[in-house]
């Protein structure tokens, strides 16, 4: 029987309690432990059956439970101070942004991500790069920055995770209850639920608004599940990465080109998009078409404008975790939006193909797409940004390899969001009260040393415990809802040691995580794990994507291990790896162990986590690692060696951790005091505190973004748009004349000081001759690129150096430039000379493609 009419049942709030719903559907509550404590204090049990969401807290309680609350004293007491703090948050003017003494004036940025980790209680993430840009908005909302984020809304979002008597992953998809989420739709100034609408092949597609507020910070999340759509289209933004090739671009246009359409339908005109990945990209497509529409420019003028304002950040280090389609399928879904302003299908799959894909005809990738339609793109750590410059190489010819225009901003976690409550207090205690809105001062950090050995490690352990009581539980419903013996799930209260050296791994279980290598050796590690004299235990968590069979065996291989070693008091697999398990797991670990095969992570952030909390990390150098690795702060596994057969890598590495467990980890860990505490341990805990958590956090991530991106970007773009993208459109016809004449320029003599060697600290004069033809001189940069020669005598790490004309008249198009190179590093070294594109509004001059070296 299908409803004549629908409306939402809501709870009735007593006066006294009217605040309640606006702190429960801002989630700053995710991040601020007095609201959380507000909320459980409504009633416990319900708080915990409600996935720590107190919108769906506040649609289950009874009401008798209200209205005893809005005659409880001290409630209504706490409730005034909760609500007092919310209200000046939300209207402060002192922030972080608002005290730029360069600010640019009337920036927005629009950060765009196909998923975002905020709680559990809104579930559309699926792991780390969700949680990346959940904490993305919450430092944004900290620091006072500009920011509005777009999103999807999934009916299921990603899977729930169990496992059979087997060891086998399953996956179950719960539908999401909207209703009782931190979420409300949008309106428009009729009172009616706002929607925006895409062209999707032949038809239309409409997509409702919806708005979850971070703080400051809204995030607008798009669902098609919605009259007058066709159930295909319905079923758009069903699941989170599910579905085939043809769902995942049709839920990327609902992003990208959606996404955009609703920031308009809201007034938000961003001055900066960022695109968090590339499944982001066609926002570029569909910011072009915009000022195409409202200044009339070509889509060559208009492009432009769009790409100087916009932001691409990679996370993927390998071409084959890059979503690409063929141009059967650009034309199916995308042929007829092109079309409507001028684009060809065929001019769309140019810019989207990689110069030398080895597919013929070659596909559309996302990542080149967001690319060529950006001016400002980063990978994730610092060897990430080389891993990313490698690969993209390409699309840059000629550009030697350290200068390709792919920089590093490292990843961050959000302090408030990851730090424990009982070390949270410790840092107020010692830190001062503030060391959370200034979490990337050193100076703050460098307190830690004050803090006693015995508080730290007090503090420690009950986080420890913490975990292990949870751990229990968890184990518990796992082994009921799998009809397991009576006797295996009354042990459950029993497994693990809330004393002994724990061990966190939790992580996708992805192939090149290498899920299994602690496990490589199973009669070595249940020699460490069955030390009774110094006890060890692991709790391991984490997915495998449903389509990942070799990720599922890792599983079930884990599982069997535990089985046969008889390893169940020791060795714990927490099923439905979400953001509880991560809260528990990274505040109470002693030891958090990464085992990528470099360098195929591109960050992580699981271990910056825990490294707040005291945990110590062990890991192999790659992604945030490589970086991070210094004495006393933690262990490498490895040195970041390089291997040909990735069986006898994993064979050394297997080793070297039990290495480092038998001979540095446990000795260091049981080393006590006669007070049971150990100093050598807590000394590493304050030096892993005081050297990365100043670093690793999003504050500072948020703010590099800030300075290095979208600041200039900001004012970039506002001035290519203005005049009716008057600049803009010079910027196009420049690059137009470049284009057709750029062939002809050739370097035809080189002169200046030539020594067979030369002493250190001196200068070498160097002159040329350059053809230019019908280029002006003012719009080239001529350099000299110098450096050391390799083993093959190529200039390898080079320097350049611009020269300045020296007779700016033209004879036949030939001018003459003049430079000096100092001379301060021995050894065999070389030089050469370039041209390069010059123009004020270039942010590199690699930008435009165009790159002559002399012959």
């Amino acid at each position: 029987m299908n409803p004549i009419r629908v409306y939402s049942v809501v709870p009735r709030l007593p006066e006294p309690l009217a605040c309640l719903s606006e702190l429960a559907y801002n989630m700053r509550w995710s991040w601020h432990y007095p609201t959380i404590e507000l909320f459980r204090r409504l009633d416990n049990v319900v708080w915990n059956e409600s996935g720590r969401n107190p919108v769906r807290l506040l649609a289950t309680i009874s009401q008798a439970k209200l209205d005893a609350a809005a005659k409880d004293r001290g409630f209504l007491a706490n409730l005034d101070r909760v609500w007092e703090n919310f209200s000046s948050y939300m209207a402060a003017k002192d922030t972080w942004f608002s005290n730029l003494p360069d600010r640019p004036q009337d920036m927005l940025v629009a950060y765009f991500s196909a998923e975002f980790g905020l709680s559990e209680g809104l579930p559309i993430y699926s792991g780390g790069l969700g949680v990346l840009a959940g904490d993305h908005l919450k430092s944004a909302s900290d620091l006072g920055l500009p920011l509005v984020a777009v999103g999807l809304l999934y009916q299921k979002g990603y899977f729930r995770q169990y496992l059979n008597n087997e060891g086998w992953q399953q996956e179950m998809y719960p539908v999401n209850d909207f209703s009782r989420m931190p979420v409300k739709v949008e309106r428009d100034a009729d009172g009616n639920p706002l929607k925006v609408d895409v062209l999707i092949g032949e038809k239309r597609v409409y997509a409702r608004v919806w708005k979850a507020q971070v703080g400051r910070v809204p995030l607008l999340l798009l669902d098609t599940n919605i009259p007058p759509n066709e159930p295909a289209h319905r079923d758009i933004t069903d699941e989170l990465y599910g579905g085939d090739a043809q769902t995942r671009i049709q839920q990327e246009i609902v992003l990208g080109i959606g996404g955009m359409r609703a920031l308009s339908a809201v007034g938000k005109n961003p001055t900066v998009c960022h695109m968090n990945e590339g499944h982001a990209a066609f926002l570029g497509l569909e910011w072009t078409r915009m000022n195409m529409a409202s200044t009339g420019a070509s889509f060559a003028e208009a492009r432009e404008a769009a790409s100087a304002g916009s932001v691409f950040t990679t996370h993927t280090p390998v071409p084959a975790g890059i979503d690409m389609f063929d141009a059967g399928m650009i034309e199916k879904y995308l042929g007829p939006y092109c079309r409507s302003f001028g684009l060809g299908v065929a001019e769309l799959m140019e810019l989207g193909r990689r110069p030398k894909a080895q597919e013929i005809p070659a596909p559309l990738n996302m990542a080149v797409l967001a690319l060529r339609f950006s001016t400002r793109h980063n990978g994730v750590s610092k060897l990430h940004a080389s891993v990313s410059r490698e690969m993209w190489r390409e699309l840059w010819p000629g550009v030697p390899v350290d200068e390709v225009p792919i920089r590093a901003v490292t990843n961050g976690v959000h302090p408030a969001s990851w730090i424990s409550h009982d070390m949270n207090g410790l840092y107020d205690n010692y830190l001062g009260p503030h060391w959370s809105e200034q979490p990337s001062d050193s100076a703050v950090w460098s307190r830690v040393d004050e803090i006693p050995h015995e508080e730290i490690w007090r503090t420690h352990e009950r986080r420890r415990e913490r975990l292990v009581a949870f751990a229990r539980r968890r184990l518990r419903v796992q082994l009921m809802a799998r009809a397991a013996p009576n006797y295996e799930v009354n042990e459950a209260m029993e497994v693990l040691d809330p004393h002994a050296l724990t061990i966190g791994f939790a992580r996708r279980f992805a192939t090149y995580k290498r899920g299994a290598l602690l496990f490589r050796d199973p009669e070595r590690l249940q020699a460490i794990l069955d030390n009774r004299e110094f006890p060890v235990q692991v709790i391991v968590a984490g997915k495998a994507h449903p389509k990942d069979t070799p990720g599922k065996e890792l599983i079930r291989k884990l599982i069997k291990i535990t089985r046969e070693r008889n390893l169940r008091r020791r060795l714990v697999f927490v099923e439905d790896y979400d953001e509880a398990v991560a809260h528990y797991m990274v505040q109470g670990c002693d030891v958090w162990l990464n085992t990528p095969r470099r360098p195929l992570e591109a960050c992580g952030t699981s271990g910056m986590k825990a490294a707040m909390n005291c945990g110590l990390n062990m890991s192999t150098r790659d992604g945030w690692w490589d970086e991070a690795a210094r004495e006393g702060a933690g262990w490498s596994i490895g040195n970041a060696e390089k291997y040909s057969d990735d069986e006898l890598q994993d064979d050394i590495e297997g080793n070297v951790i039990y290495d480092l467990l038998e001979k540095e980890v446990v000795p260091l860990f049981y080393d006590r005091g006669k007070d049971g505490v150990p100093r050598g341990w807590t000394a590493m805990m304050r030096t892993s505190l005081r050297t990365l958590v100043p670093v690793f956090n999003s504050h500072r991530m948020v703010q590099d973004y800030c300075s290095v991106f979208y600041a200039p970007a900001s004012t970039e773009q506002l001035q290519l748009t203005a005049d009716g993208l008057r600049r803009a459109r010079e910027l196009a016809k420049w690059r137009s004349i470049l284009s057709r004449h750029w062939h002809a320029i050739k370097v035809i003599e080189v002169d200046g000081d030539r020594p067979v060697e030369a002493p250190i600290g001196t200068r070498l004069r160097v002159t040329a001759k350059v053809f230019l033809g019908e280029i002006s001189p003012r719009d080239v940069r001529i350099e000299i690129y110098e450096g050391r020669l390799d083993e093959d005598g190529r200039i390898c790490s080079g320097k350049a150096t611009l020269m300045a004309p020296t007779d700016p008249d033209s004879k036949l198009g030939i001018y003459e430039f003049a430079g000096e190179i100092p001379l301060d590093t021995t050894g065999q070294r070389g030089y050469s000379l370039r041209v390069l594109p010059n123009h004020r509004d270039l942010v590199t001059p690699f930008q435009p493609g165009f790159i002559y070296w002399a012959q």
